[in-house]
């Protein structure tokens, strides 16, 4: 075979977790440990020249060369926030964009990467879901977006070890639902965790859900990293509006899921989520039922101050409502945070990873009938949610 061979034909070992890549080594003649040396090269070293494996032989760098290829997504644009947030916007095919955005701290580099091309949950507050849903991303996508951005940072700082890594942190938090894409999901959860891979501790690596009970199951099983569940409201009629997955999934549900997970988990508590909606779900009240909802469930919360975009028909809460709830929380005895804003000058904040892409269905018309919807409700002229008492 040639080099110039379709990459439609050769196989992207970025599609492999490390098992993966042994079995494949093993049906073309290979042993195991060069399998491990392929691995590192690619994971460690974040090489995809098969000439620059210097300790692999010849002839298997040959072969490699006739049988596979190694291709993160390409980035189409990157913005750097003032206050160090980056974000690559990378082509995934068919004129369709997904979002990856680094964050640093001072303990941590945080890499929040998505997992579909658009989303198909339908959240009223998701500027993501407007887009629509085109598909799931393939393994080498998920992985591609850490493989890409550790080597563009590192090559920048000017890092050559490949021990002295920049990205600390993976957040499954971007684009997309995690948990519909289990197929592809997991073997890239693998990669992360696997020492001749990123190496990442199960503590450092979490998957964000909106709340897929039965996948949630599944990931326990197969992958058990850190969980946080996008929770948002505290009763299920309120919830039922602002996510439709929890007419499927109510929270009593949800609760008995998140107990079940925490026998597997690598802390011992489970993330909530909770955007906090102007006159929506930031009553005190509103904290109060939560504590009720979660007496059962080892939990902290995190606070999202919304981030308005245009056409949500929703609104950023008060300061003081965001402070008196988290207050609220704290005081009975639960860990509360409120989320810094972050990236806000390149729209990189929680909830703006919409993606410049073609929506190529006609999901997006119906997202604005129901935000519409959702606007008269808020505003007391439809039918009455869970509480009467939201404020304009």
């Amino acid at each position: 075979m040639s080099e110039q061979l379709d990459q439609d034909v050769r196989i992207n070992l970025l599609d492999m977790d490390v098992e993966k890549i042994k079995s494949w080594c093993a049906q073309h003649g290979e042993k195991p440990f060069r399998a491990i040396q392929l691995a590192r090269w690619m994971h460690r070293f974040l090489v995809d020249d098969f000439d620059q494996m210097t300790n692999l032989a010849k002839s298997f760098r040959a072969k490699l060369k006739d049988l596979a290829y190694i291709k993160a997504p390409s980035p189409i644009t990157e913005k750097k926030s003032a206050d160090g947030t980056r974000k690559w916007l990378f082509d995934v095919g068919n004129g369709n964009a997904v979002e990856s955005v680094f964050i640093p701290e001072d303990d941590r580099g945080t890499l929040c990467i998505s997992t579909q091309a658009g989303c198909p949950m339908g959240c009223l507050f998701c500027s993501t879901g407007k887009q629509g849903f085109n598909r799931n991303l393939a393994t080498s996508e998920i992985v591609g977006q850490l493989w890409y951005a550790e080597r563009e940072l590192r090559q920048e700082a000017g890092i050559t070890d490949p021990n002295d890594r920049i990205i600390s942190n993976v957040v499954l938090m971007g684009m997309g639902e995690p948990l519909q894409n289990l197929d592809n999901v997991i073997p890239a959860l693998k990669l992360f965790l696997d020492d001749n891979g990123y190496g990442l501790s199960r503590r450092r690596v979490t998957v964000s859900t909106s709340g897929l009970v039965n996948q949630m199951d599944k990931l326990g099983e197969a992958a058990p990293v850190a969980l946080a569940v996008s929770l948002h409201a505290p009763d299920d009629a309120l919830r039922d509006k602002l996510m439709p997955v929890n007419r499927k999934h109510p929270l009593g549900q949800l609760m008995a899921a998140c107990r079940r997970y925490l026998k597997v988990a690598p802390r011992d508590f489970i993330t909530f989520e909770y955007l906090l909606l102007g006159g929506v779900n930031d009553d005190p009240e509103q904290a109060r039922e939560l504590i009720r909802l979660v007496r059962d469930v080892p939990c902290k919360f995190n606070l999202i101050p919304f981030n308005p975009f245009p056409d949500s028909g929703l609104s950023k809460p008060e300061r003081q409502r965001v402070l008196d709830f988290a207050r609220i929380l704290n005081e009975a005895g639960i860990v509360t945070t409120v989320r810094k804003t972050r990236g806000d000058d390149i729209d990189a904040a929680c909830g703006q990873l919409a993606g410049e892409v073609k929506d190529r269905t006609r999901r997006a018309q119906r997202l604005v009938l129901q935000k519409e919807q959702a606007r008269d409700v808020f505003a007391g002229k439809g039918e009455s949610c869970a509480r009467g008492d939201f404020h304009e």
